[in-house]
């Protein structure tokens, strides 16, 4: 089985995919985050590094993919190869921020890749506004995002909104995450695990 959460930077993907991992007894597939050698030269010149970025995170969630899909294992994934492409490259391309002749490329690649692709059996999508997605950011501390602008976590979260109301490649479950914290708040996580067991259960129906 292939669950994957999908959320905007500070929805705390990262941590509910651990926690359910834990819990469920699953294997977790983590973001490229900290040994990403182009992140932080990102958020400091975005117009200069965007290109490097998203083929970097391409590349490594084509590869996750491959681990998935040829394990017996439950296996859990922090954010998807869709995002990339649908949201973040397409977010960079209408800001400036990718130009044509890159994004084209980018294209090229994530639709040579996506024919290999097999959509997670459950996507967890965690909604949050951007009061709460500045929170977490600010909670976690991690220099390179204090570069991050509010304008562009609302783009993001734009691109999310469409891309999750057009989501037809197989069980969608959208968690609000506004006014919960499930790290803290025991009862809060296990509403979260309540409602994934009746998405779990219904594959198996």
């Amino acid at each position: 089985m292939h669950i994957a959460v999908s959320g905007n930077i500070g929805s705390g993907k990262t941590t509910l995919t651990e926690k359910l991992a834990k819990h469920y007894g699953w294997k977790a597939e983590f973001e490229a985050v900290d040994n990403n050698p182009y992140l932080a030269d990102f958020y400091e010149d975005m117009k200069r590094w965007s290109f490097h970025l998203q083929v970097y995170f391409l590349n490594s969630r084509f590869n996750q993919i491959n681990v998935i899909q040829n394990s017996d294992l439950s296996i859990i994934q922090d954010r998807t190869i869709y995002e990339d492409a649908y949201i973040f490259a397409a977010n960079l391309y209408k800001s400036n921020l990718i130009s044509q002749r890159d994004y084209d490329n980018y294209l090229n690649l994530f639709h040579s890749m996506i024919n290999f692709v097999k959509a997670p059996d459950l996507l967890i999508y965690l909604k949050a506004d951007i009061p709460k997605l500045v929170g977490q950011i600010e909670k976690r501390g991690r220099d390179y995002e204090n570069a991050i602008r509010i304008d562009y976590l609302k783009n993001l979260n734009a691109h999310y909104e469409e891309w999750i109301a057009n989501y037809d490649k197989g069980k969608l479950l959208i968690v609000d995450v506004n006014d919960m914290d499930f790290v803290a708040n025991q009862e809060d996580f296990s509403a979260i695990v309540g409602q994934v067991d009746r998405e779990i259960f219904g594959l198996f129906s």
